[in-house]
């Protein structure tokens, strides 16, 4: 039962599934981090949407903010402020977990597995008796057939 279990788990299937998961959960967070660090801005600077807190302008606009000083006097002032900036941080960083996460699978994973499963190989060929195949046999056939004939 180990000796199935080693089998089923070394099958290059099972190491791709868990593989494609593992990257895809990470290929997740690149997805979401773009949609919101990217996505979000634009199509909120055409809908009218919240205003997100992002790294690089594209653009600002002029509000009026009414302060009051020290005597208890509201003064208007003109301040400007960001319309729109990205949040490009976000989507480099999910990228660079995206590429560790990768980097790790494959090398403590990937590489491993594909290590074992050729050693695998190597030694079910060699323990298999080593037949020839079906067309050299019949070439001696018929090469033994032709020798009886002369």
């Amino acid at each position: 039962m180990l000796d199935e279990f080693k089998k089923f788990i070394l099958k290059g299937n099972v190491v791709d599934l868990s593989t494609g998961v593992i990257i895809g959960a990470a290929f997740g967070n690149i997805v979401t981090a773009f949609t919101k660090g990217i996505v979000e801005p634009i199509l909120g600077m055409f809908g009218g949407g919240p205003n997100p807190d992002l790294k690089i302008k594209l653009g600002t606009k002029t509000v009026e903010v009414v302060q009051k000083t020290a005597a208890g006097v509201e003064e208007k002032i003109q301040q400007t402020i960001p319309f729109l900036q990205l949040d490009l941080g976000a989507v480099i960083g999910a990228l660079i977990g995206f590429l560790i996460t990768a980097a790790v699978i494959f090398f403590v994973i990937v590489k491993p597995a594909n290590k074992l499963i050729s050693l695998m190989k190597k030694e079910e060929a060699a323990a298999a008796p080593s037949a020839p195949p079906a067309d050299i046999v019949l070439l001696t056939e018929i090469r033994d057939l032709l020798k009886k004939g002369s």
